[in-house]
């Protein structure tokens, strides 16, 4: 006789489940620190111009966006084809930038307001005046640290 029985049914042991809860929260929570929410919409097309001169900016939080280009098609019907200037979720003009400038200034605290950089996204069809008038405005305010957006070059 043979102590190991070869034939007969076996049965297959049943999946256990105790650790896929634990995969589906690690999971959930990768997700959730990897993946960054849009702060505002951009309601202007801007086709940046390619950079001749990167730098990575090191703190992106403390980085205020103006949005420079003409409206997208959605909002074409309202304000024309003209290029505009979009601060945060709204069309305004350069004289809305001081009091953007001082928002932003007052949101951060008070050891990053001397690192808060602003930040100039422009499409590259837009006339160098617009961008001159924003420069001229942010130099009023005493925004200094100013970026621009460009594409890298490509190689």
């Amino acid at each position: 006789m043979s102590r190991f029985k070869k034939g007969g049914k076996r049965e297959m042991p049943g999946i256990t489940s105790s650790s896929l809860s634990d995969i589906v929260f690690m999971l959930l929570f990768f997700f959730m620190v990897t993946t960054q929410m849009r702060e505002t919409e951009n309601k202007v097309k801007v086709v940046t111009p390619e950079a001749s001169e990167v730098v990575k900016l090191d703190r992106k939080d403390l980085n205020c966006y103006i949005n420079i280009g003409s409206p997208t098609l959605m909002y074409q019907a309202q304000y024309g084809n003209e290029p505009r200037i979009q601060l945060n979720d709204s069309f305004r003009t350069t004289d809305d930038i001081r009091d953007f400038i001082a928002a932003e200034r007052d949101s951060k605290s008070e050891k990053d307001r001397s690192l808060m950089t602003v930040s100039i996204r422009a499409d590259q069809d837009v006339r160098m005046g617009i961008v001159t008038d924003v420069k001229q405005e942010l130099r009023r305010c005493s925004a200094l640290k100013i970026s621009y957006t460009a594409r890298k070059p490509a190689k």
